[in-house]
């Protein structure tokens, strides 16, 4: 019976200890996929917390798998993007697992806004999910196939990493 106890105990700790974000000073890592149209590909954010709710950080993002019609160079498959969160989790108080993030971002090819979610499952690794809009695009003329990468509704998912 002891022996239960503890076990269950554990569990409620380190389930307990599982917070999401947890403030200043918090730092978050994700890799994972992203798909728009007419592409696929790879995306790592870096978020560096610095209030209660608020964090910074960074998007680095490549386009791999492209439709074969579309010529593209190095500077259109390649994104980066300053970002700012509002880690709103302990405000909506659905589960000390889940935060959720609305946010802005400047990026080499607009300004945009995204709305991401990551639940962890332990202290150190959950899952995300992010999605990402422009809001104004720094070019304003009609936009070839290959400059609306990263330039157009944008989902990705993948794992995210406490430090």
């Amino acid at each position: 019976m002891k022996k239960i106890l503890l076990v269950l105990a554990l569990i409620v700790t380190t389930a307990a200890t599982a917070q999401v974000y947890t403030g200043k000073g918090d730092q978050k890592f994700q890799v994972g996929a992203d798909f728009q149209s007419g592409s696929t590909g790879v995306q790592a954010t870096y978020d560096y917390g610095i209030g209660e709710n608020i964090s910074f950080g960074l998007t680095a993002a490549y386009a791999l798998g492209i439709d074969e019609d579309v010529s593209v160079n190095f500077d259109e498959r390649a994104m980066l993007r300053l970002r700012f969160n509002a880690n709103i989790g302990n405000v909506i108080n659905v589960d000390e697992n889940l935060d959720i993030y609305p946010g802005l971002g400047f990026s080499t090819k607009n300004f945009g806004g995204h709305l991401g979610a990551r639940y962890f499952f332990t202290d150190g690794f959950g899952l995300y999910t992010e999605m990402a809009v422009p809001f104004a695009s720094y070019k304003t003329e009609n936009l070839t196939p290959a400059e609306e990468l990263y330039n157009q509704f944008v989902v990705s998912f993948g794992m995210s990493f406490n430090f």
